[in-house]
């Protein structure tokens, strides 16, 4: 399949290049391409995190990407060259971030992974999706030719919100009741301005910048009385300040549900200021394993100040990072349970270069390149294999397509609190930007 996917990033060429590209000479093009992978080729000999670049040999792959490049015909088919070379590496944190495009592809829809099956999440009112007949609870057993797994849905999303957006998809779906459909989905297009910071670009970020339908992502919050207080929390994206803040609220109740849910992850200090909330004593996440160093990862304890109460953890397909590594501690540690479906795996530390070729029509780009893989205190990494739920509960396409949530209301349930999969599902709508 991952061939597939990497033939796909190579055929969809011409589509929305930008104007001033279509002016310029292909050879000018492909020997600017040539300067971009050479560019990022030398970051990843010196920074990826395994020498042996995990069993693929560096230079081969990347002399067969510049042969490549002597037959290509768009501006597109070069980026996506340049993108398969390190896709190659199965490296959830090592992809190329291609030069910012002055448009946003709306898609209208959402879908993910739910056990072993991709299933529609959410579809937006108004949305050409929607006047298709797109719903919740749609199983997508096709989408362009690709079927989406658990394997493969990161490149998938990789391609139509990061590398190549597309201007619309073709759909073979399963409804709730058996019936087999095809749909061709129109996406709009908004016209924005041309972003040139490339910095700190995260993966989940790239998809978000992208995708209308995502989330606005403030953290959300539902209590009952003193006895639970449930946390929607987006992304591991607040300061250690706002960490101990929030924190301090959820001391007053007995019981915290934590639903990382869509929890893509965020930032490393966050993720220390979180452990350190939730336990009476130093944690040692796990020892961070760089090409000549490995060092230990340790959340200091705020001793006193630390939440006691029962705690519940949230998982599914679409947490990763961050929000894996704090519920597996949360498994190694004894602390609470987890419940939902298996995480991500997608839990390498990367930094992101950022690059400039040109002067007076400066191209900017950039490439994440993993640094280091975390081993986690029981020896293991969660690359590629995510944590497993001390529960495994999942929706059915019935209850998304009724906009049931019957996880969390079980969850609230361990808690005390009885709510019904319907109310549960209407705590926290999906919210699309507008």
């Amino acid at each position: 399949m991952l061939i597939r996917v990497i033939a796909l990033i190579l055929t969809f060429t011409g589509m929305l290049g930008s104007v001033f590209a279509q002016a310029l000479s292909m050879g000018f093009e492909r020997d600017r391409g040539k300067t971009m992978l050479r560019t990022i080729k030398s970051d990843l000999q010196k920074n990826y995190y395994d020498p042996a670049f995990r069993g693929m040999d560096l230079e081969a792959r990347f002399k067969q990407a510049e042969d490549q490049m002597k037959e290509a015909t768009s501006q597109n088919q070069i980026w996506g060259i340049i993108a398969q070379a390190l896709v190659a590496l199965d490296d959830s944190h090592t992809y190329f971030v291609p030069p910012p495009r002055p448009y946003r592809i709306e898609y209208g829809w959402r879908m993910q992974m739910i056990g072993d099956k991709c299933y529609v999440v959410a579809v937006k009112p108004g949305s050409d999706a929607e006047a298709k007949g797109l719903k919740e609870g749609d199983q997508v057993a096709i989408i362009d030719e690709m079927r989406p797994t658990r394997q493969n849905l990161w490149q998938i999303l990789y391609l139509y919100h990061g590398l190549r957006p597309r201007e619309g998809v073709n759909l073979a779906l399963v409804k709730p009741d058996g019936q087999q459909q095809k749909f061709d989905v129109i996406a709009k297009i908004r016209q924005g301005k041309r972003v040139l910071n490339l910095a700190g670009t995260d993966f989940f970020d790239l998809i978000k910048q992208q995708e209308m339908e995502d989330h606005l992502n403030r953290h959300r919050y539902h209590d009952f009385t003193d006895q639970l207080l449930i946390w929607k929390m987006p992304g591991f994206d607040l300061e250690p300040h706002r960490v101990d803040e929030v924190l301090g609220k959820v001391k007053n109740h007995k019981a915290l549900i934590l639903d990382l849910r869509g929890n893509g992850g965020g930032y490393e200090d966050t993720l220390l200021r979180m452990v350190s909330n939730f336990f009476d004593k130093d944690i040692k996440l796990g020892d961070i394993k760089r090409r000549k160093e490995t060092k230990a990862l340790v959340a200091k304890t705020r001793g006193s100040e630390v939440y006691t109460g029962k705690l519940i953890v949230l998982i599914d397909s679409g947490s990763g990072s961050a929000a894996e590594l704090f519920a597996r501690v949360v498994q190694l540690e004894k602390r609470g349970v987890v419940i939902g479906d298996v995480s991500s795996g997608a839990v390498m530390r990367s930094k992101t270069y950022s690059y400039q070729h040109g002067n007076e029509l400066a191209v900017p780009y950039a490439a994440s390149i993993t640094d280091a893989d975390l081993i986690m205190a029981d020896g293991k990494s969660l690359e590629r294999v995510g944590v497993i739920p001390d529960e495994i509960k999942l929706p059915t396409a019935v209850d998304l397509a009724t906009k049931q949530d019957p996880v969390l209301a079980y969850a609230a349930s361990l808690a005390g609190v009885e709510i019904t999969p319907e109310k549960a599902g209407a705590l926290f709508p999906i919210e699309w930007r507008k």
